[in-house]
């Protein structure tokens, strides 16, 4: 197949999946990146031109998160200079529910561009390779959620997915919201762990304020404060029902969260 399909993001989480994926299938990939030549980097955008040119098919996972402020600006320039460039197909990772990032869905599905939203629950690969992970192995996960559930979504369904719509047909202008098959507390994804990996991890709740001055400890203010307030808006409770988006896409079930944990820790003990 000769028609490229840019992946930004393509060391993260989903975006590294997504190219792997396209490259499995035989497509022509371009993984973008701030490290890749021609780099991408979301906070440098006269250097987009280049890293769309001849690109036919786009990929986009926005940083830090659409829920932060100026991501619609990212976004929309990103709408331009991907027209100017020629694609013909965008699809976005999204994030559920969040103010932000439903402005950038706006624009997006506006755009005349033809494009898919993949709306996606919390990874579960943020205890295994994520954010969560070094938490999750000193034993105590310390966050402001409260008793709220997630409907964890793993995140190799959630590639297959934005596969599906880049190279599939019928998907444009469609959101696909996508979940694991149930809805956990981050207290029953402690005990998941301690039972899988052998050690004991416990959930402590803790306030926002907390929180932040925690991760500020390590991160900076800045990190901070992003994922405070983005904690805030969205473990109210608002995320909990589950989804058949993965369903829908790919015809099979989305895998629950001990599945997926349980052979990440498989393939750690291997390591």
């Amino acid at each position: 197949m000769s028609s490229t399909i840019a992946v930004i993001g393509s060391t993260g989480k989903t975006g590294r999946r997504v190219a792997d994926l396209l490259d499995e299938r035989g497509h022509a990939v371009r993984r973008l990146a701030r490290g890749t030549s021609p780099a991408f980097d979301w906070q440098h955008p006269e250097g987009w031109p280049q890293a769309l040119q001849g690109v036919e098919r786009l990929y986009a996972a926005f940083v830090p998160d659409l829920a932060v402020a100026g991501s619609d600006v990212a976004i929309a320039r990103l709408i331009e200079v991907a027209r100017d460039a020629g694609v013909r197909r965008i699809v976005l990772l999204s994030g559920r529910r969040e103010a932000g990032a439903l402005r950038c869905e706006d624009l997006l599905l506006a755009s005349g561009i033809p494009a898919t939203v993949v709306r996606s629950s919390w990874f579960t690969q943020n205890f295994t390779e994520g954010m969560l992970r070094d938490a999750a192995s000193s034993g105590v996960l310390a966050l402001p959620a409260g008793e709220v559930r997630e409907p964890f979504i793993d995140v190799d369904d959630l590639a297959a997915v934005a596969v599906e719509a880049l190279t599939g047909e019928g998907h444009e202008g469609r959101v696909f919201e996508v979940t694991g098959p149930q809805s956990l507390s981050f207290a029953e994804i402690a005990s998941l762990l301690s039972e899988i990996n052998g050690r004991e991890v416990v959930y402590l709740p803790v306030t926002f304020d907390e929180f932040h001055a925690a991760v500020a400890a390590e991160e900076g203010p800045e990190v901070a404060t992003m994922l405070t307030e983005l904690c805030r808006e969205v473990l109210d409770g608002r995320n909990e029902p589950t989804t058949t988006g993965v369903y829908e896409v790919l015809g099979r079930p989305a895998r629950d969260v001990r599945t997926v944990l349980t052979e990440a820790a498989a393939v750690g003990a291997r390591a």
